[in-house]
C-alpha cells in the first residue's frame, strides 16, 4: 500500500527542515507549502523532491537562507530584482505579493527577477492571482544551464523554459503549465536514474535521432518534436528574451551557479473590457470545450488544471503520496538536522 501523508504534517516536517538550515520560519513554510502543493497537483519532479536539493544548496552556502532581494529598477508598473540566488520559491511568491497590489494601482504589473534559486512548480503560483480575478503569467529559464537542442541540432543550448498561465473563470480557474520542451529534465534525469525508457522518443542522440533512452540521448526536443518542433523552439527563445534578455542577465553572462531568471506578468481585467465580461468570456470558452464532440464512450475534454485541482482537493481531504524514495532522501536530511519524521496516515 502506497503510504498517505497528513498535510499539515508533512508541511511542518519540510519547513523545519528549512528553519534548521538557517530559514527564517515564515519563509521556510512559504518554501514547504509550495514545494508540497506541487505534490498535491501530481507534479512529483517539481514538489518535495527537490527538497534535498535546496537543502544541499543552504548546506553549501550556494542559496543564502536570509537577505531580501535588491530592488534594481522601479517605475511603479514594472520592478526588477536581483533575487542573489535566494530561495526563487519564496521569492516568486513574494514577487505575486508585489505584483497583486501594484496591478490593482496601475492595471497591470511585470516583475522581473534575475539570479533566482530554482522556483520549482510554476502552476504551483498561480491560484494566488486567479483566486483574486487576476490574469497571470509565469516564465522561467537557467541561463546556467542547457538542456533543449534547437531543431535539427545535436547539442543542448538552452533550458526547457517553462511558461504557466492562470486563468480566472466563473468556476475553476485555467491552469496552464507548459515547457517549450517535449519533456523536462527533472522526468528525463528521474528515467535515466532509474535505467528507463521516456514514454516517448523525447530526446535526439549523438547521430541527430530522435530516442526514448536517457542514458543515449544527448538533448531534449523542443515541444513539437521531429514534427513541429520549430514551434517549441520559437517559444523558448520567446521565454529567453522574456526572463533573461529583460533582466539584462543571462548566458551571455556565464553565471557561475545555477539559478533562474524569472519573469511574472499581473493583469486587472478591471482595467481592461472590465471583470464581468473577462469572466463571461473566459467562463464561455472553458464551457464550449468541455462540451465538445468527443467519441463516443469518451471523457469529456479536460481544461488545463482541472485534473490538479481535483488531485490538490483529493489530498486535501485524505493525504498526499509521495513518489517512491523522496521520503528516503528526506529522512537523511531529517537525521542530519535533527527533525523527527511525520507517520504516514496509513
Amino acid at each position: 500500500m502506497t503510504a498517505r501523508h497528513d498535510i499539515r504534517r508533512l508541511t511542518r516536517f519540510a519547513a523545519s527542515l528549512f528553519e534548521r538550515s538557517g530559514m527564517p520560519a515564515d519563509r521556510a513554510r512559504t518554501v514547504a507549502r509550495l514545494l508540497i502543493d506541487a505534490d498535491m497537483m501530481g507534479h512529483d519532479t517539481h514538489g518535495l523532491n527537490l527538497a534535498p536539493q535546496y537543502l544541499a544548496a543552504l548546506a553549501a552556502g550556494e542559496m543564502p537562507a536570509t537577505g531580501e532581494p535588491k530592488r534594481l529598477s522601479d517605475t511603479g508598473p514594472v520592478v526588477l530584482w536581483d533575487g542573489q540566488y535566494l530561495s526563487g520559491v519564496w521569492l516568486v511568491d513574494a514577487a505575486m505579493d508585489l505584483a497583486l497590489g501594484r496591478a490593482r494601482e496601475f492595471g497591470m504589473c511585470a516583475v522581473g527577477i534575475r539570479r533566482s534559486g530554482h522556483i520549482a512548480c510554476l502552476q504551483s503560483f498561480l491560484t494566488k492571482a486567479t483566486d483574486q480575478g487576476f490574469l497571470v503569467l509565469l516564465l522561467s529559464s537557467d541561463p546556467a544551464a542547457k538542456g533543449v537542442a534547437p531543431p535539427g541540432a545535436t547539442e543542448a543550448i538552452y533550458t526547457p523554459n517553462p511558461i504557466a498561465v492562470g486563468i480566472p473563470t466563473d468556476a475553476d480557474p485555467v491552469l496552464i503549465d507548459i515547457s517549450c520542451s517535449i519533456t523536462t529534465m527533472g522526468l528525463a534525469g528521474r528515467k535515466k536514474a532509474e535505467a528507463a525508457r521516456l514514454p516517448g522518443a523525447w530526446l535526439v542522440d549523438a547521430d541527430g535521432k530522435p530516442t526514448d533512452d536517457p542514458a543515449a540521448g544527448v538533448a531534449l526536443l523542443p515541444l513539437g518534436g521531429t514534427d513541429s518542433g520549430h514551434k517549441g523552439f520559437g517559444l523558448g527563445l520567446m521565454v529567453e528574451a522574456m526572463t533573461s534578455a529583460l533582466g539584462g542577465f543571462g548566458r551571455k553572462d556565464g553565471p557561475g551557479q545555477h539559478g533562474a531568471s524569472v519573469t511574472l506578468l499581473l493583469f486587472d481585467p478591471d482595467a481592461f473590457g472590465g471583470r464581468q465580461d473577462f469572466l463571461a468570456e473566459t467562463s464561455f470558452l472553458a464551457s464550449a470545450c468541455r462540451a465538445a464532440n468527443v467519441p463516443e464512450g469518451s471523457a469529456e475534454v479536460r481544461i488545463p488544471g482541472a485534473r490538479g485541482l481535483a488531485a490538490h482537493r483529493e489530498a486535501l481531504a485524505n493525504g498526499v503520496t509521495l513518489y517512491p524514495g523522496i521520503m528516503e532522501r528526506l529522512e537523511e536530511w531529517a537525521t542530519r538536522l535533527g527533525v523527527d519524521r511525520p507517520q504516514p496516515l496509513n
